[in-house]
């Protein structure tokens, strides 16, 4: 059984970091998670869970001004961040490649930036917020993607309010 999206509601930033955790924790060798949102939409904070749920210990700061972070837990996480940049041959110059293709979870903030240049396979999970409300859609590219997806749909995040 396939699954072609998930539409989820958190409505504080720990609920947003208990989504990030399960999807941390289901995420495998090469994932490529791509995160479109306006500005403090949640991505950092959701971010922060997928860390979390790769067993990752430091605190998952956004890396906008130096564009790429590497952390390590059960798989290294290679947070990037395309704010800065202006166009798609900006992203192609820095040689991405190693962490887009490589054998971490590679989480991508701003990833609307340069959709066209990213891994076709991935999970892209699209951010909109009221308040502290924040609406995820998340959907997959791949197959390995749609059984994430069915995995989160079968065991839910529930919220903490």
């Amino acid at each position: 059984m396939t699954h072609n999206e998930l539409k989820i509601t958190t409505n504080s930033p720990e609920e947003t970091r208990e989504l990030g955790t399960r999807i941390g924790e289901l995420a495998q060798p090469g994932d490529v998670i791509l995160l479109v949102g306006e500005l403090g939409a949640g991505k950092t904070c959701l971010t922060q869970g997928i860390a979390w749920g790769l067993g990752i210990t430091d605190y998952a700061l956004s890396p906008s001004f130096v564009i790429m972070r590497e952390l390590y837990g059960r798989l290294p996480l290679y947070h990037l961040d395309l704010y800065r940049l202006e166009n798609p041959e900006e992203i192609i110059d820095l040689g991405l490649d190693d962490y887009l293709y490589g054998s971490g979870v590679c989480v991508v903030e701003w990833a609307d930036r340069g959709l066209e240049i990213l891994p076709l396979e991935n999970l892209l999970i699209k951010i909109t917020s009221t308040g502290d409300r924040r609406d995820f859609q998340l959907i997959p590219s791949g197959e390995h993607y749609r059984e994430m997806i069915g995995k989160l749909t079968k065991n839910p995040v529930r919220g903490k309010s």
